[in-house]
């Protein structure tokens, strides 16, 4: 059978496609923290269904945890093995899921699919069930055909994603030696309606709780304390601004261009309104291009703190709630280039490189030095109630994967 059958074949997996998002979504993958018990029930399907279908190179790689069904937080990797295991081709999604929600949003049972007008629905069935299914379906069509792909596929089913990886991705890169230097990571775990955007890079990442403490006293008599309050006020608005100043570059790879430094969250402090709080607790969202080490950034952040100090008569202390330094991925690695050639043959689209702002398990990738891409064509109704995912989208991303596995590099 020619390479060219094999995407033919996809074309005939339509039920195959509702019927292991079915089965996915009939086990809900939800993290203890998210209230579950976490995705072994999901996993032990999932490798069912695999080797029913004839894929029966599979291994776990288990993370132990005891909040856990069986105690285990389960990584799950199918092999189909290639003509040559020098260069690898990975191709990862992930088996959680987030919570439904306000069920009555939703318009049927969240963990039953429904099909409708072309349409999968159910909590998971596109985060991350439509990339899931698609690596399945490619891998399924080269092993129904009997083709041997160039090189090694393997195909990564993570948990942990929804809930910052600890169990998932993080824990395979500590505790495992499974990727080498020249393999190329597909993460088809977001993307656009049309499939046109490779995702190569994201910004580095800081969460900042900023504590402010003064003097508590009657609002009569500001003289005799120290407005934290104020003081949180000034600082606000000086990093906000400062930083911006500190830190002005522009990257036209993403949206926006440049480093954002946002105030979010503020605890509450004073119960009334005629007394001057003592203490003041806010929060910074900084998503920071690349090229700037967060080590600059907090530097920064420390220079404006003694100063807001010194005018306030204050103390100011920070605690980092998240930190994450970012490589990116070169818009010309072999992946991107490679990626790109297989959406153009299927999709008739051309691509182009993005970088986010948000964070991805991508990330964890490339800073241990090994190319990854997040694509996807999909239409990012993501943790929404009435979920869905659409099966032409399903099949044809399954035809980009397989032209990618029988890709020559």
């Amino acid at each position: 059978m020619m390479n060219s059958d094999v995407l033919k074949l996809i074309d005939s997996y339509e039920a195959a496609a509702v019927e292991l998002e079915t089965l996915l979504c009939s086990h809900p993958a939800l993290s203890p923290e998210s209230g579950g018990v976490g995705e072994l029930d999901k996993c032990l399907a999932l490798e069912g269904w695999l080797r029913s279908k004839g894929i029966s190179a599979l291994e776990r790689h288990d993370a132990p945890d005891p909040r856990a069904k069986g105690g285990v937080r389960p990584n799950l990797v199918a092999t189909i093995p290639g003509a040559s295991d020098a260069k690898r081709l990975w191709i990862m999604s992930h088996l959680d899921v987030v919570p439904p929600g306000e069920l009555s949003l939703w318009s049927a049972d969240p963990w039953a699919v429904v099909v409708k007008d072309g349409r999968v629905y159910g909590r998971g069935v596109e985060d991350n069930q439509q990339g899931l299914c698609s690596s399945a379906l490619a891998a399924l069509a080269l092993v129904s055909a009997g083709v041997v792909p160039p090189h090694t596929v393997k195909l990564l089913f993570v948990s942990d994603e929804e809930t910052g990886s600890e169990f998932g991705i993080r824990w395979l890169l500590e505790n495992r030696s499974l990727f080498r230097g020249d393999d190329m990571v597909l993460i088809p775990d977001s993307g656009d309606g049309k499939g046109e955007t490779i995702e190569v890079a994201e910004k580095n990442l800081l969460w900042l709780k900023l504590n402010v403490q003064g003097a508590q006293c009657h609002g009569s008599r500001p003289d005799l304390g120290s407005n934290a309050h104020l003081a949180a006020a000034d600082l606000v608005v000086r990093l906000h601004d400062e930083l911006a100043l500190a830190f002005p570059d522009r990257d036209a790879l993403f949206e926006p261009d440049c480093s954002t430094f946002e105030p979010t969250k503020t605890d509450a402090n004073v119960p009334n309104v005629n007394t001057i709080p003592g203490e003041d607790t806010f929060y910074m969202d900084m998503r920071i291009l690349p090229r700037y080490p967060l080590s600059k950034v907090i530097a920064a952040v420390e220079k404006i703190e003694r100063e807001v100090e010194a005018k306030r008569k204050v103390r100011i202390s920070h605690q980092a709630l998240q930190s994450v330094e970012s490589k990116p991925t070169s818009p010309d690695a072999p992946v991107v280039r490679l990626l790109s050639a297989a959406v153009k043959d299927v999709y008739g689209v051309d691509t182009r490189p993005i970088g986010i702002g948000g964070g991805t398990v991508g990330a964890y990738l490339r800073n241990a030095g090994i190319d990854s891409v997040v694509w996807s064509r999909l239409l990012e109704s993501a943790h929404q109630p009435d979920e869905y995912a659409v099966l032409a989208n399903i099949l044809g991303d399954a035809k980009v994967m397989a032209r990618l596995m029988l890709t020559e590099r």
